[in-house]
């Protein structure tokens, strides 16, 4: 007797559909207006003169986006270095990075008013979102020195006078299981509201261990956030929030390039343990005079705990330990206004960065171990003003006065110093020349500081001097007629000085030093269309071209080569239908092209696309997703990072299903 197949998710999922009655409008005739705050005030999307990509919550669940790094499918000109350790991301912005031991960053995470400096908990579980704004190009401005090449920021979303929640569960491929809530509403009608949400994720790995018979890459993570928001009157509204992640993962997503893939024969185990905590205090006042106060108090730590086998062999030769604590505490003021047909804001801005760091690394000759205590704060002042020229022209301009400063105390040795004190202006002019439609040119100044390499102490901790760029932009964006068309293009030149290297001659010696000079150059064009019957499109696409024009390391001549970890191209193109009767189906294709990952452009990860199928069906409140992500099962492994020594593995295909029910 013929046994039945068990269906697959789609199968179920096309199933749910056909039996479905109709359950959902039609998707509405037009765009919906979009106002963000990515300049720190509240203005309507295409107002903006910068290069903005902005996602919705709604949006993100759609496609699948639950963490950070998930966020360079979908948005030109960004992408992540391939490290292959979950809560540990460098991002690369128009072609700038940077280096994961100089514990800084080149593009800057903001969530919730709470940024992240450093590449070590540069991420979030996109719980309950609102909104998601990336930000492109030089924000130092307003965001100062790790806003160097853009922000990505994080809003989520509020709770007001209206209850809403949903839980959904998902299942899939490795044994995936997901569950994730959130509930928001008030507690006392108009005065007092609070959220909660939380997630928790569990996958089995991919990567075979064949000394030990298991699995090497398991992953499980735990994550929550409250707030809880009062409004004692029309003018004053404060929120608190606590955030935190917790990782139990296995190794990282590394073996050795002359192993056969996905294979390893480790006999060290290799673990990340780590742990992510933030809270906040946004508060803001209208004054009767027409002015804002707003203030932002954020706390950010992050415990990052990790071993990793470096040789991939029975015997334990080479192995890395990792105990970081990196925290920060930060306060912003700031103070807006309108003068004339002028609009302002000025601000105050203070942090101080509190680490401790532990690097272990066990080598053929023995066990190092560096233990140093990281200290350093920034201190700035910053305005920006917006000023109507005539009917159709408005000019911007603004400038941060910044002072960082950076003391590191080795064990056993003496403290060393170094501070920088930077301005960093930024002038744009923007010209209306149809409804909501506008073009624009902007100058802009970035900046990031510089450091020691902490973990160097056979060069004498060498220091490297602060990175800077001025960037030149001209772009033009806005809506069609009949709002059913958005667009934003942009094309940029930026002129980098002193740019910041990671150079790994050896295994286990890493330092930073600076490039003479760089240039990128690119450009950023996004669509968003509705196309009618229950169609819609969108697109976006990046090119950009970084090069080193001088660099002299040593006796190498790096000069002419491509900076690593910078694609010369990444885009996606997404297209969904939504059906009269409650069910919809979308496809979408990602890519990007080829990176190096070294100065010497010796090793690289080949360029890639993706191609991702969800369909899903709404019936009542219950909603139910099927997809498939990475359908072609492609491979994009990172050969040869860590100078040669390690290749990171790049996923193989997924499916799954997933049941979400919202009140």
């Amino acid at each position: 007797m013929i046994q039945p197949r068990p269906l697959t998710p789609i199968a179920w999922a096309l199933l749910c559909m056909a039996a479905a009655p109709a359950a959902r409008a039609q998707p509405p005739a037009e765009l919906p207006a979009i106002t963000v705050t990515a300049d720190k005030q509240e203005r309507a999307l295409e107002d903006v003169p910068s290069s903005l990509s902005v996602f919705d919550g709604d949006m993100l669940e759609a496609q699948g986006i639950q963490n950070v790094e998930s966020l360079q499918a979908i948005t030109p000109g960004l992408s992540f270095q391939p490290f292959g350790q979950a809560g540990v991301n460098s991002p690369v912005m128009r072609g700038l990075s940077a280096n994961f031991f100089s514990f800084s960053t080149s593009t800057l995470l903001v969530v919730d008013g709470v940024p992240t400096l450093t590449a070590q908990g540069y991420d979030d579980p996109l719980l309950a979102i609102d909104r998601v704004e990336v930000l492109r190009g030089p924000q130092s401005t307003l965001y100062g020195r790790n806003a160097e090449a853009g922000v990505i920021n994080i809003h989520t979303r509020q709770p007001d006078n209206t209850l809403r929640g949903q839980i959904s569960a998902e299942i899939g491929s490795r044994d995936l299981r997901v569950m994730r809530f959130d509930l928001s509403g008030p507690l006392v009608e108009d005065r007092l509201y609070a959220s909660v949400a939380g997630a928790w994720r569990s996958q089995n790995g991919f990567i075979d261990n064949t000394y030990t018979g298991q699995r090497e890459d398991d992953r499980e993570v735990r994550n929550g956030k409250i707030a809880l928001r009062w409004t004692p009157s029309a003018r004053t509204d404060a929120t608190l929030r606590y955030a935190q992640v917790d990782y139990r993962d296995g190794a990282a997503l590394w073996g050795a390039p002359t192993a056969p893939r996905d294979t390893v024969a480790s006999g060290t185990p290799s673990w990340n343990r780590s742990i992510g905590r933030s809270a906040s205090l946004s508060v803001r006042h209208d004054f009767d005079a027409g002015l804002r106060l707003s203030s932002v108090t954020a706390w950010n730590d992050f415990r990052d705990r990790v071993q990793q086998d470096t040789d991939f062999q029975p015997a334990d030769l080479l192995h890395i330990q990792r105990d970081h604590q990196f925290s920060n505490l930060s306060q912003e003021l700031r103070l807006e206004g309108d003068w004339n047909r002028a609009h302002w804001l000025v601000g105050l801005y203070a942090d101080g960065d509190d680490h401790d760091l532990r690097n272990t690394q066990k080598m053929p000759r023995g066990l190092t171990e560096s233990v140093v205590k990281l200290r350093g704060n920034s201190t700035a002042a910053f305005t920006h003003w917006t000023v109507p020229l005539a009917e159709r022209w408005t000019i911007e301009a603004g400038a941060r006065l910044e002072r960082d400063e950076i003391r590191f105390r080795p064990e056993g040795d003496t403290q060393r110093r170094a501070d920088w004190t930077r301005v960093t202006p930024r002038v744009a002019l923007q010209y209306a020349f149809a409804p909501r439609q506008q073009a624009y040119v902007s100058v802009s100044d970035g900046f990031r500081a510089g450091g020691f390499n902490v973990f160097s102490p056979a060069a004498n901790y060498a220091p490297y001097q602060p990175e800077t760029l001025r960037a030149y932009e001209i772009g033009a964006k806005g809506w069609l007629p009949g709002n059913r068309l958005r667009y934003s293009s942009a094309v940029y030149v930026m002129t980098v000085k002193n740019m910041q290297v990671q150079q790994m001659p050896l295994p286990g010696l890493v330092y930073v030093t600076n490039a003479a000079s760089a240039r990128s150059v690119g450009a950023e064009f996004e669509l968003e269309y509705l196309l009618g019957d229950g169609w819609s499109a969108q697109a976006g696409l990046g090119l950009n071209r970084t090069r080193f024009s001088r660099f002299m390391d040593g006796a190498a001549d790096y000069s002419g080569n491509q900076n690593p970890f910078a694609p010369r191209i990444n885009g996606y193109v997404s297209a969904r239908y939504d059906a009269p009767a409650g069910w919809y189906a979308q496809a979408s294709l990602t890519g990007t092209g080829r990176v190096y990952l070294d100065a010497a452009n010796r090793y690289s990860r080949n360029g890639y696309g993706l191609v991702n199928l969800a369909a899903g069906v709404t019936v009542r409140q219950v909603e139910i997703t099927a997809y498939v992500n990475n359908l072609a099962n492609r491979r994009y492994d990172a050969v040869g990072y860590q100078n040669g020594i390690v290749t990171v593995y790049s996923p193989p295909r997924e499916a799954g299903l997933r049941v979400t029910w919202r009140i």
